[in-house]
């Protein structure tokens, strides 16, 4: 079986995606055969995630279905690089274990093990700091199924140690990518029909750090900025205390980088903070960036139930909640994990008090957010469409202050007459909000692409 015809499931984050991506696109031009119907594969590339607890159920669930369904596996990303020898010893239909750092191996493995076939390889690094991210060198991929919007990933691996936080010992210590090859690879984007990149990385306010000896995100943003075609970049995953005022200023003065912030918080009372190994004093950047960032929206997440937390902390949780009023929230239940410091900490707290406490968060945020969005009625916004329910007879669409896969819908009625601007897939057009819900907004087109101004540059302060 020399060129076996290769399935791909890819579970967790997008820097997961970005990675199961570069491997298809390296396997492609390999001259293997790639596709999406698992029932035609003969291996199946599984790229897992081990992040925390419930994570690593979905992995095993999956590989086992697999399994089950007679695949053959190719078991990649932090699993993998977590539990390499365990998935080779209980898995007989483990073929092999590529670790987080070893992607750029996925052809040698996949060509070993196919010819022959008793061969089991384990392909993972003790640490995994390669490939090497400061080359120019751009890696193929194939998309898999983004439409206008793709995910770069500018950097890997995280230098920070959160005390509940397995990242640094999956994906090692942060490298960043050049700036030069990140311009490329945008542009090798762009010109497929990409017109949203979203940057993202375990850090990427830590940017270029390792490269450059400072913070270099303002660099590659303006260098983003530049290209023709591109309408959207967005930022991903910040760190608080490098949320600087100059990348802040570059964010705002910037008009194709959307005025959104996604910068995980975690907690607001500064004892749990300083058990989770966090910055201190949350309420200080959200300040901070909300008077920098013109008609900013924020996204954050937030952990309940950390090993210690009091009801009066939790309570002071909730009352940052209600006094910051995040336009995007996610809220976690704290997920053991005995190889991380947290994970050995005194005062666990009980599942079923985790569970309540998050409700409480996950309801009063329902509120906010219905509250925020009732407000963006008879609005006009800039939307991205991608894609039309025939059933519903809507079209899809986000605007510049939700991410993909995690944020809100905006959906717009089909035109009632052929007079009414018609949307298109793929593109930016501008709408107005006639109904709101907790999490999603409903629209009638206004303008299309072709007739929406172009915005200028805003002048630092």
């Amino acid at each position: 079986m020399l060129n076996p015809v290769i399935g791909v499931v890819t579970l967790g984050c997008p820097k997961n995606l970005t990675d199961t991506e570069v491997m298809l696109g390296l396997l492609k031009d390999a001259g293997f055969k790639i596709t999406f119907d698992i029932d035609e594969a003969q291996f199946v590339l599984c790229n897992t995630c081990s992040f925390i607890g419930d994570a690593r159920k979905e992995s095993i669930r999956t590989l086992v279905e697999l399994a089950d369904k007679g695949k053959e596996l190719i078991i990649a990303g932090c699993l993998a690089q977590h539990f390499k020898e365990e998935l080779l010893n209980e898995i007989p239909e483990a073929r092999a274990v590529v670790g987080t750092g070893d992607i750029n191996q996925i052809v040698n493995v996949i060509r070993a093990v196919a010819d022959d076939s008793s061969l089991r390889l384990m392909q993972v690094s003790d640490t995994p700091n390669v490939p090497d991210y400061s080359s120019e060198e751009v890696l193929p991929r194939v998309m898999t199924g983004m439409g206008a919007s793709a995910y770069l990933k500018i950097g890997e691996g995280c230098d920070h140690s959160c005390s509940f936080c397995i990242i640094p010992m999956l994906r090692g210590k942060f490298r960043s990518r050049s700036i030069d090859s990140l311009e490329k690879e945008a542009r090798i984007l762009v010109k497929a029909g990409v017109k949203e990149i979203v940057l993202v990385s375990q850090d990427s306010t830590y940017y270029g750090v390792d490269l450059y000896g400072k913070l270099a995100l303002p660099e590659l943003l303006e260098r983003l900025h530049e290209i023709e075609g591109l309408e959207w970049i967005r930022l991903m995953y910040a760190y608080p205390t490098e949320a600087t005022t100059e990348i802040l200023e570059t964010i705002a003065k910037l008009p194709k980088v959307v005025k959104y912030v996604d910068i995980p918080l975690q907690h607001s009372h500064n004892a749990v903070l300083k058990s989770m190994a966090r910055p201190l004093n949350p309420e200080r950047v959200v300040q901070k960036i909300r008077e920098i960032v013109p008609d900013v929206k924020i996204r954050t997440t937030l952990i309940v139930g950390f090993p210690g937390e009091t009801d009066e902390q939790f309570e002071h949780l909730v009352d940052f909640v209600k006094e910051h009023r995040f336009d995007r929230l996610g809220v976690f239940a704290y997920s053991k994990q005995t190889e991380v410091p947290s994970g050995n900490m005194p005062d666990q707290i009980k599942e079923s008090v985790k569970k309540a406490r998050r409700s409480k968060v996950m309801k009063l945020q329902h509120q906010i957010s219905t509250e925020l969005n009732e407000a963006m009625v008879g609005q006009e916004i800039d939307v991205l469409i991608e894609g039309f329910d025939e059933q519903r007879k809507h079209y899809i669409a986000r605007s510049q202050w939700d991410a993909p896969g995690v944020d809100n819908q905006v959906y717009i009625q089909e035109p009632k007459s052929a007079s009414e601007p018609t949307p298109e897939i793929g593109e930016i057009c501008r709408v107005r909000i006639i109904k709101a819900k907790p999490y999603d907004l409903f629209a009638k087109t206004v303008m299309t692409s072709e007739n929406l101004p172009k915005p200028e540059l805003v002048l630092s302060k």
